[in-house]
């Protein structure tokens, strides 16, 4: 089945799909300045007695003493036409069924702006030029930003609201994160205070202080919509999401709460046209200033890696594995020979728990593995067989991760049979099947029908699992539905894929 495509360019043109606040102009296609007609522009200002009635802090002490710190980025590139229009930058598989991921992008600082051939084919380069935002944590010159307002750029200046401008340089830049770094050669410079967002609740006031669209130094200000936001393809960070007013340029500036500390870093926004809707993310600045110690002291971000794949849980499928709530992270696949496989964790595992700190979701599991440095010890409790049970991993480094692959281990048998309670027509794999999609067990679907078409299992599927106990013949497989409750959890292979289908027997 073929996937869309989302593309991480950040291509300031109508297309509209936004994932971050960068602004890129490029060479002679700098935007005109536009003339605010005065019905627009009337916005009450409202006194500091009418602010305390309704409730509406006054920001104005918090810009007049932090706002300095916050500087502009303008991040030049030298940009091929060719490969602008060609690739633009990497590309990221989206699931069509989720209306969130074709309306996510980042923009700014990314080459590619406003692609287009030469007519010929031929390459021909021509100046770029991507703005953004940034924040300064150290009174010598260190600066945090987002790597996609950096990344690939010639030339980075630095302006502050003094009007000074330097020459930075990109001490590095975490892509996985979206961090980087930058340093300018000064002293005495205007620092922001650094905070904790764990400390920060739903509901409370935020401030972001950036340059949208090239407007230097605007505030805006919004509430905490959501804490530990997962969003597609962003697998270690757990976003901040505010409905603060965020737009193209404010890629890389701070969040500040109400008592001046910056407890994140703007970074994405969720829009169908480019500009604000209503939904803007942030990286927590916890996890950012764990990347910038990374990135000053060594250049680069060591993360940790298990090896393995998960998915959320829900109510069927926790009842299938015995579970009286859908908490943990359910293993699906185990890469072979890696962290997790050497540990003994198997598909059909739930994580529980990490180094005695519990994993509410498969979405929380990631970033907390990352955090674990590679060759550590990590203690993994896992719901098998409806108990605990308690494994030591030794985590892995994440850069020699590798897809895992599924190649589980079994004895065929049987011949093809229906099993009519669960609905499938089945048989086992033949030898040039076995071959060719690397498993040496499993039944392949041939019709589905009843519950299992109702959960989603189709013809082409290979079951290997139900409720995490591996089956190879058809004998296997009606036993194991027969002795099973009113609901089971189907472990299938479609593609290259594997994933736990709850199935309701009724």
């Amino acid at each position: 089945m073929k996937s869309k495509i989302l593309t991480r360019s950040a291509v300031a043109a109508a297309v509209a799909i936004a994932l971050s606040a960068g602004y890129v102009a490029g060479h002679n296609n700098v935007p005109a300045p536009q003339v605010i007609a005065p019905a627009q522009a009337a916005v009450a200002m409202m006194p500091a007695e009418a602010a305390a009635k309704t409730g509406i802090p006054d920001f104005s002490g918090l810009v007049e003493t932090y706002g300095p710190a916050v500087v502009n980025i303008s991040a030049k590139h030298v940009v091929s036409k060719t490969s602008s229009r060609n690739s633009g930058a990497s590309q990221l598989p989206i699931d069509p069924n989720d209306p969130f991921y074709q309306f996510f992008k980042r923009f700014g600082g990314m080459p590619g702006f406003g692609g287009g051939g030469n007519g010929n084919g031929g390459a021909q380069d021509r100046p770029s030029e991507g703005l953004g935002s940034g924040f300064i944590v150290s009174n010598d010159g260190y600066i945090l930003t987002n790597a996609h307002v950096v990344v690939g750029a010639n030339v980075v200046t630095v302006k502050l609201t003094d009007k000074r401008e330097y020459r930075a340089k990109v001490v590095g830049a975490d892509k996985q994160s979206d961090v980087a770094v930058l340093k300018i050669d000064a002293k005495n410079l205007p620092t922001v205070k650094i905070g904790d967002p764990n400390g920060s609740k739903v509901g409370q006031w935020v401030v972001a202080i950036g340059s949208p669209y090239g407007f230097d130094n605007t505030v805006t200000s919004g509430i905490i919509s959501a804490k530990s936001r997962s969003l597609p393809n962003e697998n270690y960070t757990p976003f901040i999401q505010t409905d603060v007013p965020v737009n193209p340029g404010n890629s890389g500036g701070p969040l500040f709460n109400l008592q001046g500390e910056v407890i994140g870093i703007n970074s994405m926004i969720y829009s169908q046209t480019g500009g604000f809707q209503g939904l803007s993310f942030a990286i927590p600045i916890n996890e950012a200033i764990k990347v910038k110690d990374a990135l000053v002291k060594t250049g680069h971000v060591d993360r940790g890696r298990l090896g393995v794949t998960v998915q959320g849980l829900n109510q069927t499928l926790a009842n299938s594995f015995g579970m009286k709530t859908p908490q943990g992270a359910l293993v699906s696949s185990v890469e072979t020979n890696g962290p997790a496989a050497k540990a003994g964790l198997q598909p059909g595992d739930v994580i529980m728990s990490l180094n005695g700190l519990p994993v509410t979701d498969s979405t929380s599991l990631p970033s907390q593995v990352a955090g674990l440095p590679p060759g550590s010890q990590a203690k993994v409790q896992v719901w098998r067989d409806r108990g605990t049970k308690d494994l030591t991993v030794t985590i892995g480094a994440l850069n020699d991760a590798k897809t895992a692959s599924a190649n589980a281990k079994g004895e065929d048998g049987g011949a093809s049979a229906q099993d009519a309670r669960l609905g499938v027509a089945v048989r086992p794999l033949s030898p040039e099947e076995k071959q060719d999609s690397s498993l040496s067990r499993g039944l392949i679907v041939q019709q589905a029908s009843g519950p299992a078409a109702n959960a989603g299992i189709q013809a082409g599927d290979v079951i290997l699992a139900v409720n995490g106990q591996p089956v190879s013949s058809v004998q296997q497989l009606k036993a194991m539905v027969s002795h099973a409750g009113d609901s089971l959890a189907l472990l299938i292979q479609r593609d290259d894929a594997q994933i736990f289908v709850p199935v309701d027997l009724g």
